[in-house]
């Protein structure tokens, strides 16, 4: 993938200096006094097609010193790299204020430079290649406190369209399509929210939360809408996502409509104390919610699934990955075949230390709700399901090493394979627990269920 895990820290230290060196250039280009009243944009020509970086820039300087807001008009603004100082405010048309890239190391990057803000703008990077050792994003922030970018369209990035390292700030209503790598990547992040933002045609993944370590993040996601997210750059899951958190802990997934991925909608590994609530994912390759590897805390209510290979998994015991609830949601429609080769077709699958309440299955193609894998199974409460027209309505870990599992007051209807079965593994053993729940069980216990 084009941001590799292995080389996160070197790649970070090495873009946070080009980023200064960049910004520190442009800002020794000029030394402008602080005028008074409305920046003078009479050197600046958005009818042609010469080169206005030079222009554009003088312009940013002397509106960040004076505290003015830059007003662009509508018109196409060719130039190349734009540093901007702590304190630029650029105001342009929506739809109609045009940057247009023209080529060069990188185009808009800030290192240290608080209270950026963005409105009214399309950015467009003409598919011209970025020096990857400057920049990973057509947008490229470090560093910077109280950002803001505000119903800006941003397309034609070989890399990331927004990147952000150690940022804070706000990315609302913005339009982000056609890019390489991701819409939205952000490292270590200090207090952001992404909201309201429509993103579109990514070639790896929407928007990535992650950070360097594993910690306390507490991101925002909100409300977003991710389309048609491919995984070019291969991979079994780092790649194909609508929403990839990782390592960033209590980051909230909240109310995003996620459709036509590669993967997953929202993928968060290694991800303490997330929320993944009241989300709408159809279509999904893979897993629709995932919560894997090593984290503590995942909450997964309320969301709707339709059409996925499995549609929510709690997994990674083995490294871990503990305790969850996953209450409310509705899941319908999953596949056996999975983007990444292996037979699923699970509507809901735990491991350890999960409660498992309220939700609706439907049609999947294999197993309606799974507890465990293996010895990898311990204090999972399945209550209050419903399960529907699913080969096997629920299924337990068999091993004698797994802990507790209760299994009471669930409904399950038209489970030709059996309502409750137990697994060793992929391996379906007799009898099913619906018809005989009286004998000894290897640590489940029934109550209640309903089979019909």
């Amino acid at each position: 993938m084009l941001t590799d895990r292995r080389g996160l820290l070197a790649r970070t230290a090495a873009l946070t200096a080009a980023a200064m060196a960049i910004t520190s250039i442009a800002n020794a280009a000029s030394t402008p006094t602080a005028p008074t009243g409305e920046i003078d944009l009479s050197g600046l020509d958005s009818t042609g097609e010469s080169d206005q970086t030079a222009a554009l820039q003088l312009a940013i300087e002397r509106s960040a010193a004076s505290g003015c807001i830059l007003r662009l008009p509508a018109g196409n603004y060719h130039c190349k790299t734009l540093g901007l100082p702590g304190g630029a405010r650029i105001v342009g048309v929506p739809g109609a204020t045009r940057l247009l890239f023209q080529g060069n190391n990188a185009f808009i990057v800030a290192s240290h430079a608080d209270n950026i803000w963005l409105e009214g703008l399309v950015i467009d990077g003409n598919t011209r290649p970025l020096d990857a050792v400057a920049t990973d994003g057509l947008l490229t922030f470090s560093d910077c406190a109280g950002l803001t970018l505000r119903n800006i369209a941003v397309s034609g990035a070989l890399l990331n369209g927004v990147s952000m390292r150690r940022c804070s700030g706000t990315v609302e209503n913005c339009t982000i399509t056609a890019c390489e790598a991701s819409a939205l990547f952000s490292l270590d992040a200090e207090g952001l929210a992404i909201t309201g933002n429509a993103i579109s045609d990514m070639g790896n993944n929407g928007i990535q939360v992650w950070r360097t370590v594993a910690g306390e993040d507490g991101t925002l996601v909100a409300n977003n809408r991710i389309s048609q997210i491919a995984a070019r750059a291969g991979g079994d899951g780092p790649n194909g996502n609508g929403i990839n958190i990782f390592r960033s802990g209590s980051v909230q997934v909240l109310g995003n409509r996620i459709t036509d991925c590669a993967f997953s909608a929202i993928r968060a590994n290694a991800a303490s104390n997330c929320q993944i609530i009241g989300n709408s994912a159809e279509r999904m390759g893979e897993v629709a919610l995932y919560a894997e590897f090593a984290f503590e805390g995942a909450v997964i209510a309320n969301n709707l699934v339709d059409r996925a290979s499995v549609g929510i998994s709690v997994t990674n015991f083995n490294e871990g990955g503990r305790l969850a609830v996953v209450q409310g949601n509705l899941i319908r429609n999953l596949h056996r075949q999975s983007a990444s080769g292996e037979d699923q077709g699970i509507g809901i699958s735990v491991e350890a230390d999960a409660s498992v309440t309220g939700n609706v299955v439907e049609g999947a193609a294999q197993i309606g709700i799974q507890a465990g894998w293996g010895e990898y199974r311990r204090d999972i409460v399945l209550s209050g399901n419903v399960v529907r027209q699913s080969p096997i309505g629920i299924a337990v870990s068999s091993d004698a090493k797994g802990g507790a599992v209760l299994v009471a007051q669930n409904l399950i209807s038209g489970a030709t394979g059996g309502s409750i079965r137990q697994m060793d593994h992929a391996t379906v053993l007799d009898p099913d627990l619906a018809r005989e729940p009286a004998g000894a069980h290897a640590g489940i216990t029934l109550s209640g269920n309903v089979s019909v």
